[in-house]
């Protein structure tokens, strides 16, 4: 096995995942994602819970698409 392959894979996806970071860090509202409906929030006294499904099956079908399209090129 080639682990310098390996290697290089991973430091390439931790930079897009730093960079997708900083941007979401700078920018929290893109496209209006964390507030959609169907995104579950539940506030308690003193317990609050969210679950951003609709936001996470958006980000996996664009994502899917996405890989889709790269790997069939």
């Amino acid at each position: 096995m080639n682990f310098g392959l390996f290697a290089r894979i991973f430091v390439i996806i931790g930079l897009f995942f730093i960079l997708l970071g900083i941007v979401l860090f700078l920018f929290p509202r893109i496209l209006g994602l964390g507030k959609l409906p169907g995104d579950i929030y539940i506030q308690k006294k003193n317990f609050s819970f969210y679950f951003p499904l609709t936001t996470c099956l958006i980000i996996s079908a664009i994502l899917s698409l996405l890989l889709n399209f790269l790997r069939k090129r």
